[in-house]
């Protein structure tokens, strides 16, 4: 009988979250106009010439090394904390699993004009003055001062970066921009999209950038999982997620968000969280869809694998990951 009242619980909850969510939708829709001084996207101009290797940031960009410690970053999911380089330019450093995607992703969506951050993947990062033992991430000391698998992230300072922004409320809502970085979402299988992992920055011209500045729980599953292996950076999980699941006209639908598993019903506010996101791969305009993959199309085989290159994937997997973008890429194109 428990079980049953629990089934009738997530049940009802489900059809709760769904009324929501299509209040949601339908709110959406008016949005108000975009300001000038505000994007979410820009041309990218010759995406076949584009660096995906070294990304945004480029060459130049990348950290001088050897850098040092200064201070470990309690807050958010994953073990972070702040080192500065040989030029004095500051970095976040990111260890764990979601370190090798956000490099790839990052790199895929600056390749067709979205904003992103700057984001370079280190195997074997020797960081002087870092403590024997970390709050969080000490599994990840290998030896005295060396740390595996690093996501250096350029650190941007508090004068650049604004507030967050909303997936539901935003001036780009309805827009074609807006709805590609839907798709791109969808395509890379960045299910977390909490509104706190978005950012405005604003640039040298004094225009506001709005980004998805945190894309880690990419290219695994296309949605949270009871398990983390699988839900990001998992190639058996990627490969084997849907992509699109309906086509119409007008519009298309992403097997993406998927439903939360049942269990997480008894962590209400995240169950919530997750499922009132599934608006987000839902009713994607079929134009918008075929644009993204338009732009995607220009990119060349050894680009994309330079951005799994860069994410520092042996192989085997650069090759397989590629594999799966092509195909989603050509979905996308044969809409």
């Amino acid at each position: 009988m428990a079980f049953v009242r629990r089934l009738a619980l997530a049940q009802l909850v489900i059809g709760i979250v769904g009324c929501n969510s299509a209040l949601g939708q339908k709110a959406v829709q008016s949005a108000p106009t975009v300001p000038h001084a505000s994007v979410i996207w820009t041309d990218p101009g010759d995406i076949r010439s584009r660096d995906l290797f070294n990304g945004p940031g480029g060459d130049k960009g990348r950290p001088q090394f050897p850098v040092k410690f200064l201070k470990e970053v309690r807050h958010g999911h994953n073990a972070k904390f702040d080192v500065e380089d040989s030029n004095g330019t500051k970095w976040r450093a990111k260890l764990g699993i979601e370190a090798q995607p956000e490099t790839v992703t990052t790199r895929l969506l600056w390749a067709i004009g979205y904003f992103t951050n700057e984001d370079y993947f280190v195997p074997d990062l020797d960081v002087s003055e870092l403590p024997a033992k970390l709050h969080r991430g000490s599994g990840y000391i290998v030896s005295p001062n060396h740390v595996q698998k690093v996501r250096l992230q350029r650190h941007v300072t508090d004068g650049n970066k604004g507030p967050s922004w909303s997936w539901r409320h935003n001036p780009f809502v309805g827009k074609r921009e807006f709805n590609g970085l839907r798709v791109m979402m969808a395509l890379i299988s960045n299910w977390d999209m909490k509104d706190e992992n978005n950012a405005i920055f604003e640039d040298k011209k004094q225009q506001s950038e709005y980004l998805v500045a945190d894309l880690g729980t990419a290219l695994g599953a296309s949605g949270d999982c009871l398990t983390e292996r699988k839900s990001k950076n998992n190639l058996k999980a990627y490969q084997g997620a849907k992509f699109i699941t309906k086509v119409t006209p007008t519009y298309v639908d992403f097997s993406f968000p998927r439903f939360p598993p049942i269990l997480y019903i008894f962590d209400l506010p995240h169950y919530v969280h997750q499922v009132r996101l599934r608006w987000v791969g839902n009713r994607v305009p079929r134009d918008d869809a075929k644009w993204v993959g338009s732009l995607l199309a220009q990119l060349s085989t050894a680009q994309i694998q330079d951005a799994f290159k860069a994410g520092g994937y042996p192989p085997d997997q650069v090759t397989a990951f590629t594999k799966v973008v092509q195909t989603r890429i050509a979905e996308l194109n044969q809409l």
